[in-house]
């Protein structure tokens, strides 16, 4: 055996010597191992694979007019599609279909044939480029007994997983599709609610609105010029008032005299009387330079002129004083009379003011009444504009959640068509599950360089195992490292005739057995190449 402390030359030749000296411990093993390998692989069953790619399409409609509803990755749904078509039912269907394992079933359970089929079904992502995180494509395979059912099998699972495809396509996007319609509907009863909220709000609150401010402001300032217009009014209803009743009060002392004077009139009616007609004229000219001709108070005043000038007409028509500022003669039996209309005349008109007075106070005190009405308004709009606010508020929310939804509802439905008219992503076979014309296994190429190898390996390890079990001294320098002192004498080997041919012959013999052996050998593994 190899010391520690010789070389590598002097190793390597220690094993050469070694591997020739048991040569027969290596060949012996090499040989039977390999042709025992070769001959095992030949009673393994074979089996045949049958394969299918399928190409992940991308959507058909560009996604910036439609977009779709599944957010997994191509990865994570192919996953999921293999969980689902690997499923206990759907693999002991395809079993039941297509008769797989008839011998296994007599010794195996439902569960052990379902996990038998799973170990013979492949599922492989094609990778066109080290560095792309999605999916392009993926190859289905089925490893079966016989070529044509290894086909039929593949064929049913590339069909499955195309269906699946399409079917959680679907449900998951109609199912996006239902739950923003209810979701939506949900959003509808708030939004509702909303405003139905802010409707009772406004109803209850009519008036004191934000909105609602200019025009209160607007009528407002109406109803101040309306009470100033009335306030007017009745200044002038009681100054005719007051000019009523001391007209009638000179009447009345004039009848209660029997005489009409000069100084007892003073200042004569006509004159208090055209002084009265002056000014509502003049006040006349006032109105209509601010309003039209049928403006209310421009109205009143036009009647006020008219009964003016008619009593204006009534006092002319009465006999004027002499100059001792007494009646003519001819007209006191006639003053009674005359006396008597006039007074009946003024107090009508008296009647008529304090009518006028009475109305123009209740118009009055109606218009402060109102005018408190819309300052009140006024004042409550800051508070009902925050409390508007806080209902707009909500209302703007439910409004946009909504209509966030009602977009997203009808991108679902777009997406929900995309799908039904197999538009979206889809799995498209580019090439159909093969017929496999060899078996996929057993590899009778690596079976018969894998026993050709142990067999070296178990010869190699035999041979050392029995070099290290033998003690003997073959050569000089053996000696000399065992003992100390130099070799003094030898003995070469010395051989008879007879010795001689008899190694001859031994040798000869060698060489046929060897080289018969590896001539085995090598045809076994050409055999089993063959095969394979």
């Amino acid at each position: 055996m190899p010391e520690p402390d010789q070389s590598l030359d002097e190793i390597l030749n220690e094993v050469l010597r070694v591997a020739i000296r048991r040569r027969w411990w290596v060949l012996l093993p090499a040989s039977v191992i390999a042709v025992g390998a070769c001959l095992t692989s030949l009673l393994l069953p074979k089996r045949y694979a049958s394969d299918a790619t399928i190409l992940v399409e991308r959507q058909q409609v560009p996604e910036r007019y439609v977009a779709g509803n599944r957010t997994t990755d191509v990865r994570e749904e192919l996953l999921g599609m293999t969980d689902a078509i690997l499923s206990r039912t759907q693999l002991l269907q395809i079993i039941d279909e297509f008769a797989l394992y008839p011998k296994e079933k007599k010794d195996l359970a439902p569960e052990q044939l379902v996990d038998l089929m799973r170990g013979n079904i492949k599922v492989e992502p094609l990778e066109k480029r080290a560095e792309s995180k999605d999916l392009n494509a993926f190859r289905i395979s089925f490893d079966g007994v016989d070529p044509h059912s290894a086909q039929e099998v593949t064929n049913a699972l590339t069909t499955l997983f195309v269906k699946e495809n399409l079917k959680s396509r679907e449900e998951q996007s109609t199912g996006t599709t239902n739950f923003l319609a209810g979701e939506l509907e949900s959003a509808a009863a708030e939004l509702k609610q909303q405003e139905g909220q802010v409707r009772d709000f406004k109803m209850r609150f009519l008036g004191e609105l934000p909105e609602q401010q200019q025009g209160n402001l607007a009528i407002l300032t109406g109803l101040h010029a309306q009470l100033q217009n009335t306030m007017s009014t009745l200044g002038r209803a009681r100054e005719q008032q007051v000019y009523l009743q001391s007209l009638l009060s000179q009447y009345d002392s004039l009848a209660a005299a029997g005489v009409l004077t000069a100084r007892t009139m003073a200042p004569s009616p006509n004159e208090t009387t055209e002084a009265e007609l002056t000014r509502l004229q003049n006040e006349k000219a006032e109105l209509l330079a601010r309003y039209t001709a049928n403006h209310p108070d421009v109205v009143k005043i036009e009647e006020q002129i008219k009964e003016t000038e008619a009593l204006l007409a009534a006092t002319k028509q009465a006999p004027q004083p002499t100059k001792d500022g007494t009646l003519p003669e001819s007209t006191n039996s006639a003053r009674p009379a005359e006396s008597d209309a006039s007074t009946a005349q003024i107090k009508s008109q008296l009647e008529a003011n304090q009518l006028e007075i009475k109305n123009s106070s209740e118009d009055e005190k109606r218009i402060e009444a109102q005018i408190a009405g819309y300052q009140s308004r006024l004042n409550l709009t800051p508070v009902r504009e925050q409390q508007l606010a806080d209902l707009l508020h909500g209302y703007d929310r439910s409004k946009q959640h909504y209509d966030d939804l009602l977009s997203k509802k009808t991108e679902s439905e777009l997406a929900t068509s995309l799908e039904r008219h197999q538009q979206g992503q889809r799995f498209n076979i580019i090439d159909p599950p093969s017929l496999p014309m060899n078996p996929s296994s057993p590899s009778y190429m690596k079976i018969g360089l894998g026993g050709l190898a142990a067999g070296i390996a178990v010869g190699a390890a035999l041979a050392f195992l029995v070099e290290s079990r033998d003690h003997s001294l073959r050569r000089e320098e053996e000696l000399m490292r065992i003992f100390s002192f130099p070799l003094m004498v030898g003995v070469p080997v010395l051989l008879s005739r007879a010795d001689e041919r008899r190694r001859s012959r031994v040798a000869l013999l060698e060489w046929f057995v060897g080289a018969t052996l590896c001539l085995l050998v090598c045809a076994a593994e050409f055999y089993v190449f063959g095969r394979g």
